[in-house]
């Protein structure tokens, strides 16, 4: 007769912080709106020398907007203070037509930055509004890309910040309704806010593909699959980052024990280590990778050297700058060649 085998004993949190490793997300760090908007400001300062005037953080991440600063970037918070005559950069997150309006009474010249994702919403907002929609914009209050959404067709946007807020709205009629939401927000989180939103409205229109963008998915797929191994989860990212607050909140739902946001590896605290043998490390879709690394230096010097890359799916989406730096990068490119 065989025996069976005997229990695994229960690990023990001085066992488990034995045996340590890093669980690395892929993909993970910038995603290609934040590259074009990064690139387009690097290039337009190139082509044009300094100062180059940006509208709000060109993305929301310390060290890129303090790195553009340094090269001659100067970030304002409205259109009117930037010099009549200059250049101006629209964010990754998008404006309202409003603000295009504004830069042509001050005589600016612009350059549109806004991630080509963010501008798919936009044209879906305009077009449902010229067919008479009641549009529910599922986003977060305050959020640049949720106001310069709902910029695009102020009379027919309701913001819908969350499931709870869904008992809060009116439409003129329940069979003329549409959902659209912001790009960066937790897929669970939207799809909880549109079933509840088709409680009320059961003919509720969904857009012709998901507006949460596919790095948003993919960066939150792979910390779902860490979080159900890893003890503590590090984002790298800002605070005022739409994306890298929600990762932190899907590590916590998928399991993670603990979960936390730094910017820089300076921010972690040697407490959080304590009883954790797998740390998960990833970071949000405006972040530089040269700040991933730093953590996992950081890491390394207290024993976790051990690196394990997970991936959770392969980007190849590449986007071209925007058509007012490639015109002129190719007038400039054809000078060359004549001289």
């Amino acid at each position: 007769m065989t025996s069976s085998p005997s229990p695994t004993p229960a690990t023990t949190p001085g066992e488990a912080a034995s045996r340590r490793r890093v669980l690395l997300a892929a993909p993970r760090g910038y995603c290609a709106g934040v590259d074009r908007a990064v690139i387009a400001v690097e290039k337009a300062l190139e082509q044009y020398g300094a100062p180059v005037y940006v509208r709000h953080e060109i993305v929301h991440n310390k060290y890129v907007v303090k790195t553009l600063e340094k090269k001659g970037a100067i970030f304002v918070e409205e259109t009117e203070e930037v010099p009549e005559g200059n250049i101006v950069i629209f964010s990754a997150h998008g404006v309202a037509p409003v603000v295009h309006d504004e830069a042509k009474r001050g005589k600016l010249a612009t350059i549109d930055a806004t991630c080509p994702l963010v501008t798919k919403v936009h044209k879906e907002a305009v077009r449902y509004a010229k067919e008479d929609y009641d549009i529910l914009l599922i986003g977060h209050e305050g959020h640049e890309e949720v106001i310069g959404t709902s910029g695009e067709a102020p009379e027919h946007i309701t913001l819908v910040d969350g499931p709870k807020d869904v008992e809060n709205v009116e439409v003129r009629d329940p069979d003329k309704v549409v959902w659209l939401s912001q790009t960066t927000l937790s897929v669970d989180e939207t799809m909880e806010t549109v079933d509840a939103l088709k409680g009320r409205y059961p003919n509720l229109l969904s857009p012709p593909s998901d507006d949460i963008c596919y790095a948003t998915q993919n960066r939150q797929t792979a910390v779902k699959q860490m979080g159900a191994e890893a003890d503590l989860v590090i984002v790298v990212g800002s605070k005022n980052s739409s994306n890298s607050v929600r990762l932190v909140e899907v590590a916590l739902g998928a399991g993670a024990r603990d979960a936390h946001l730094v910017d820089y590896a300076e921010e972690i605290d040697e407490a959080w280590l304590e009883g954790v043998g797998t740390v998960g490390v990833t970071s949000g879709a405006s972040v530089p990778d040269v700040l991933v690394h730093g953590v996992l230096d950081w890491l390394a010097a207290r024993g976790y050297e051990d690196v394990e890359t997970l991936t959770a799916a392969e980007e190849s989406i590449h986007f071209s700058l925007p058509k007012e730096l490639r015109r002129d990068l190719r007038a400039e490119a054809k000078a060359a060649t004549e001289d």
